[in-house]
């Protein structure tokens, strides 16, 4: 089975589901979010669900499943529980497909009260894929979310875009040094034709760098 995909970001609110939707159906692969917390608006499992086109890919349950909207450390102490990383990496779904896997937040968002979403993608061994929203700001969330990748020895595909600001894509790739697998436009409808037609425009990238 090869290195699973996972999907992390800058900061929260950036569009990482989307790009793990895209990146799912580019791919027809398996998508898994371990730790969702907070789902009175519903889950990110069932948002990727309706967008996906592909008859194959299966979108698994998940693990942690929290009520409270805050960060996963803190959502499981609300609940009495502890989010356990080897625990999470344990139980990755097996498949013949690629998987995607989509975190919570940023890195360095704590899931107990030792370890990070950083520390689950080590202890899995999965390929990162960055997802950063071009705004105000972002180049400097975007170079210190690589410094961290950089720091812990994470295996990083590249970057995808959200939005446009400037030449602020050009500027974090020269920077940081790594590829950028695409640019998602602004779409106020990201419905499933969004993400079929921006999953074929990303597929090439993607099977070149993963």
């Amino acid at each position: 089975m090869p290195a699973p995909i996972f999907i992390t970001g800058i900061g929260t609110g950036i569009g990482k589901t989307l790009v793990a939707a895209i990146v799912t159906e580019a791919l027809q692969a398996d998508y898994w979010k371990p730790v969702q917390a907070g789902f009175a608006e519903g889950t990110d499992s069932e948002w990727v669900k309706e967008k996906i086109s592909n008859k194959y890919t299966i979108v698994h349950p998940e693990l942690y499943r929290l009520k409270l909207p805050a960060s996963p450390h803190i959502a499981a102490r609300e609940e009495g529980i502890e989010i356990n990383v080897s625990h999470i990496a344990a139980a990755i779904p097996s498949a013949s497909r690629q998987l995607v896997i989509e975190g919570a937040g940023g890195l360095m968002v704590p899931l107990n009260k030792q370890e990070f979403v950083a520390d689950l993608i080590r202890e899995m061994g999965a390929k990162v894929v960055l997802v950063s929203r071009n705004y105000l700001g972002s180049i400097n969330h975007s170079l210190l979310t690589a410094a961290v990748c950089n720091s812990m020895g994470l295996n990083v595909a590249g970057w995808v875009f959200n939005d446009n600001y400037g030449s602020y894509q050009e500027e974090i790739a020269h920077w940081t040094n790594l590829p950028v697998l695409g640019s998602i436009p602004f779409s106020a409808s990201c419905d499933r034709t969004f993400v079929e037609q921006q999953a074929m425009l990303l597929g090439p990238n993607l099977k070149k760098w993963i």
